[in-house]
């Protein structure tokens, strides 16, 4: 149990080194010396195969280091797991997996229904869309938008307001049943009572 105990510590300490290195990639332009160097070499080769393998860039924003990251999670959830208890069954590894992948799932539905709130109220009160936040809003927000209406309304031409509504409602319908869906399968899995 001593070696799924270093494990899970383990990888928590690479979530934090992989956090970190998110943050500094905010900060373009700046030189962070040996540390960042470090950094990089540690956690660049595994956010890379992340970014390489899934396709979750939404104009300029990628959203692929939140699906490394809940692997790890996943993992050190599991890890710990088998630490604390001495076993672990399959209902419980897919239940902390469909959690995890529902948790970065709905983060990543909750941040695009913001986003399309924020572009529906810039349309209706005519902002100043040449502004750097509204431009980032608008690369993120257009094929996002696209998307959606494809699968809402199929090869349809909806007016811009409609199909914006239309996808905050699908968004935000997902998020309320997913979660019940999710809570509900993941008591089933534990064998406990619905």
């Amino acid at each position: 149990m001593i070696i799924f105990s270093f494990l899970a510590t383990a990888v928590a300490i690479y979530s934090l080194a992989v956090i970190f290195r998110i943050i500094l990639t905010w900060f373009s332009g700046m030189n962070y010396g040996k540390v960042a160097e470090f950094l990089n070499r540690i956690t660049d080769p595994y956010l890379n195969w992340w970014r390489n393998n899934l396709n979750l860039r939404f104009g300029a924003l990628d959203l692929s280091p939140i699906a490394g990251l809940t692997a790890l999670s996943i993992a050190q959830t599991i890890f710990a797991t088998i630490a604390q208890h001495g076993r672990i069954s399959l209902g419980i590894i897919l239940s902390v997996t469909l959690q995890a992948v529902w948790s970065a799932a709905s983060f990543i539905i909750f941040l695009c229904l913001v986003i399309i709130i924020l572009r529906f109220i810039a349309y209706i009160t005519n902002r100043n869309i040449y502004s750097r936040f509204w431009r980032f809003i608008d690369t993120v927000s257009q094929p996002l938008l696209y998307r959606l209406n494809r699968l809402i309304f199929g090869g349809r031409i909806v007016n811009y307001v409609n199909g914006i509504i239309a996808s905050a409602a699908v968004l935000t319908a997902i998020l309320v049943i997913g979660r019940f869906a999710v809570r509900l399968l993941a008591r089933f899995l534990l064998g406990l009572p619905l």
